[in-house]
């Protein structure tokens, strides 16, 4: 009779218990559990940081909001203002591409140049290194009151230098409508740290067997710089060319300190514009629109450029 009772225990055991498995949540439950809840902060501050204020502003270029009172609802009215009747946005916009597309090259280009004199293993090279990385570390905001201090004709470095060693009177930089854009142009240029280091690690990617073999071949130094380093770059520059033009068109910083936006309009680039509509004259909804318009200018550059990557971008590697 003990056997039996102990028979029938045995088959009527919870088959969690045969199997060995202890009752609750499964394993993979309590995975799933434990990654919401290290991930629960991001979520957070991403619904309360990005997509809240993302859905506001698309909100508000809906509506005439002066911050004091509430939103009206306006429709397309703010579109409609800023695509026929501000001509100050069209300068603004005319002012941002000019920006845009000088700074863009010349970063790259100095970039590239920089990176290459500096991609050697001679003895304190890395001195040089630090060195010309040192200015993009400096903070934006910093960097542009040296700028300002430099540039300034009275009491600055430049103006004076130029006047009692070559005898040449400077403009002023900053208060000349051909000179100022290129004036905070030449803060990126000095701060292009970035772009260096990355055009540097993708020149030490490039196998030494291309060079070997261009040599073999008989190819000039030109030969190799364009054949064999501009066609393995090609990832690099495209990679830089994307982060270039997003950072250009959110330009900001440098312009407010240096020049707020003149002379006459000069440098007054799209985000500086929008800060005068949104700030200065309380008009938020209008400002949320020109931010909408902002995403789809830069959203449809990017993807332009990545549409046509294919035909110029050499993701080989040997």
């Amino acid at each position: 009779m003990a056997e039996i009772s102990l028979l029938r225990k045995v088959t009527h055991a919870p088959r969690h218990r045969a199997e060995g498995r202890s009752p609750g949540l499964s394993n993979t439950t309590r995975e799933a559990l434990w990654g919401y809840f290290f991930i629960a902060p991001w979520i957070i501050g991403f619904l309360l940081f990005s997509l809240g204020p993302i859905l506001a502003t698309m909100y508000l270029s809906l509506t005439h909001y002066d911050v004091v009172s509430a939103p009206r609802w306006a429709g397309l009215d703010n579109f409609s203002r800023m695509f026929f009747e501000d001509k100050e946005y069209w300068k603004t916009l005319a002012v941002t591409v000019e920006y845009s597309a000088i700074r863009v090259p010349l970063c790259i280009a100095v970039g590239l140049v920089l990176a290459m004199l500096i991609n050697t293993q001679a003895r304190g090279i890395s001195i040089f290194r630090l060195a010309l990385y040192l200015p993009a570390i400096v903070p934006l905001v910093a960097a542009s009151i040296l700028w300002l201090w430099l540039l300034n004709p009275q009491y600055g470095f430049i103006n004076p230098t130029l006047r009692d060693t070559f005898g040449v009177i400077a403009p002023n930089w900053l208060r000349d409508e051909n000179f100022a854009l290129l004036a905070i142009i030449s803060l990126s240029v000095w701060q292009i740290g970035h772009t260096m280091m990355i055009f540097l690690a993708g020149l030490q990617e490039i196998p030494r067997e291309l060079y070997e073999a261009a040599e073999l071949d008989g190819a000039s130094a030109f030969q190799k710089t364009r054949f064999v380093t501009l066609s393995m770059l090609t990832p690099t520059i495209y990679f830089n060319l994307i982060i270039g033009i997003i950072n250009s068109f959110q330009a900001f910083a440098a312009v407010f300190i240096l020049t707020r936006g003149g002379p006459a309009n000069e440098t007054m680039v799209y985000i500086m514009y929008l800060y005068r509509r949104g700030i200065e004259y309380l008009e938020m909804g209008y400002a949320s629109t020109m931010a909408l318009v902002l995403v789809a200018i830069i959203l449809s550059l990017t993807i332009l450029i990545m549409k046509t990557s294919d035909k110029w971008v050499n993701y080989d590697r040997v």
